[in-house]
C-alpha cells in the first residue's frame, strides 16, 4: 500500500472509532495486534485494545474529533488530532463529571497488509485531564469531610430539648443547608426563672463557620449565666472578646432576649441580626433595637428595649435563611411576605409549620435550601 493509502486507512480507523463503530475495529486490526501507548490497567492484545476503547466511549460522548495533521514514511503512519468530550460515565475509577474536556494528542500506527498492527498514543492530554480529575475528585472527598466535621460540631452545640415555662408554649424548627451555615440558638435558664434566648448567624460556610459559631455562643452562655446582666450590656462584652479572637471578616449576628414569664416581659438587644416579627391581636411587627454585628467593631454599645407579651402574643426569631428563600423566578419570600403571614396565622398552634409549608409552597417543586433554616417562638398562653 502506498502511503496515502496508509493515511486513508488510520483516518478511516481513527474517525469510526470516534462516532462509535466498534466494527471498524475487527475490519481494520491485524489479529496480532500489539496497544503500545497502555492506560492504567490496560493490556497490549487486540482484545484488550478493544474493550479500552469500548470504555472509552461509554464514559466519553465525543462532540469533535479533528485530524490536525498527518505523516506518512514507508509503513508508518503519524497523526496528530484534537477532540472534544464530555465526561459522563466513570472512567479509570473516577466518576462522571459532566464538564466538557478538550484533548490532544498524537498516535503512532504500523501498517502491514491493509491491517495496523501497532499502535502508539501520546495522548498527554487525557493523562493530565485524569490526574486533574483525580485531583478534585479527592478534593470534594475532603470538603465532604470537612462538612460532615462542621455539622457535627454544630449539631452538638445545639440545645435538644426546649425549655418548660409555665403559661408559655415554645417551639423551634432548625433545617440545616447541605452547606453547612453558621445558625446557632440557645435556651438559657435564669435567676428568677427567667430565659434567656439568643438567636445567632456566623458570617461564611464550612469549617471555619462552625468555629467561629462554637466560640460565639460559648462566650455568649459564659457571659449571659454569670450574673444578672442585661442584653445590651451581654452583647457589648461579647463583642469585645470576640473582636480580639474572630478571624478577619468574620463575624456573627445575634439576638439576645430575656423573659420574665410572670410578667411577661421581654427585654431585647440586637447585634445586627433579622429583626424578630412580634404579633398581637392579629397585628405582626418588627422588634426593633440597633446594633453591629458581633466582632466587628470594638468598644460598640447596644440599645436595649422591651415589650411586654399580652396572653395570646408571641414573637417569632429566625434567621435569614428564611427570607432570603426564593422562588424559580429568583423572588425572595422576603421580610414583608413573613410578617404579613405572621400576622394572619399567628393564632395557629403550628405557626412554625404553617410558616414552612407557605415558604415550600412559594419556593415550589424542587426548591434545593442554600442556606440554614433557623426559627423559635415563643408565646404567651391565653387566659382560659
Amino acid at each position: 500500500m502506498s502511503v496515502e493509502e496508509n493515511k486513508a486507512l488510520v483516518r478511516r480507523f481513527l474517525e469510526e472509532q470516534a462516532r462509535g463503530n466498534l466494527g471498524v475495529i475487527d475490519e481494520l486490526l491485524s489479529p496480532d495486534f500489539v496497544d503500545r501507548g497502555l492506560l492504567p490497567g490496560q493490556g497490549p492484545t487486540r482484545e484488550d485494545f478493544k474493550r479500552a476503547v469500548a470504555e472509552i466511549l461509554d464514559a466519553f460522548s465525543i462532540i469533535s474529533f479533528t485530524i490536525e495533521e498527518q505523516v506518512a514514511e514507508g509503513d508508518m503512519v503519524v497523526t496528530k488530532y484534537t477532540e472534544r468530550s464530555v465526561i459522563r460515565g466513570e472512567f479509570a475509577g473516577l466518576p462522571p463529571t459532566g464538564t466538557e474536556e478538550n484533548f490532544e494528542g498524537i498516535y503512532i500506527h504500523r501498517i502491514s497488509e491493509g491491517r495496523i498492527t501497532e499502535e502508539w498514543s501520546q495522548a498527554n492530554t487525557l493523562h493530565t485531564t485524569l490526574e486533574r480529575l483525580e485531583q478534585e475528585m479527592r478534593e470534594r472527598e475532603r470538603v465532604e469531610q470537612e462538612l460532615r466535621v462542621a455539622q457535627r460540631i454544630q449539631h452538638a452545640l445545639l440545645p435538644r430539648d426546649l425549655p418548660e415555662l409555665e403559661g408559655w408554649k415554645i417551639a423551634y424548627d432548625y433545617r440545616p443547608a447541605r452547606e453547612v451555615g453558621g445558625d446557632f440558638y440557645d435556651f438559657l435558664p435564669l435567676s428568677d426563672g427567667r430565659l434567656g434566648v439568643i438567636i445567632g448567624d456566623v458570617s461564611g460556610k464550612g469549617i471555619p463557620a462552625a468555629l467561629v459559631m462554637a466560640n460565639t455562643q460559648s462566650v455568649l452562655r459564659a457571659i449571659a449565666r454569670r450574673g444578672d446582666i442585661d442584653p445590651g450590656p451581654v452583647l457589648a462584652e461579647a463583642n469585645e472578646v470576640l473582636f480580639t479572637y474572630l478571624p478577619p471578616n468574620m463575624f456573627a449576628t445575634c439576638f439576645y432576649a430575656v423573659l420574665d414569664p410572670t410578667e411577661g416581659r421581654l427585654r431585647y438587644a440586637n447585634a445586627g441580626h433579622n429583626l424578630p416579627c412580634c404579633w398581637h391581636e392579629g397585628l405582626a411587627t418588627d422588634l426593633r433595637a440597633s446594633g453591629m454585628p458581633l466582632g466587628l467593631m470594638p468598644t460598640m454599645d447596644y440599645e436595649e428595649k422591651e415589650r411586654t407579651l399580652a396572653p395570646g402574643d408571641g414573637v417569632l426569631l429566625y434567621s435569614d435563611g428564611l427570607i432570603e428563600a426564593h422562588d424559580p423566578q429568583r423572588e425572595m419570600f422576603g421580610t414583608s411576605r413573613m410578617v404579613e403571614f405572621v400576622g394572619a396565622n399567628s393564632g395557629k398552634a403550628t405557626l412554625i409549620d404553617s410558616l414552612l409549608a407557605e415558604l415550600k409552597q412559594f419556593a415550589g417543586e424542587g426548591w434545593e435550601q442554600e442556606d440554614d433554616i433557623t426559627m423559635l417562638t415563643l408565646q404567651r398562653n391565653r387566659l382560659s
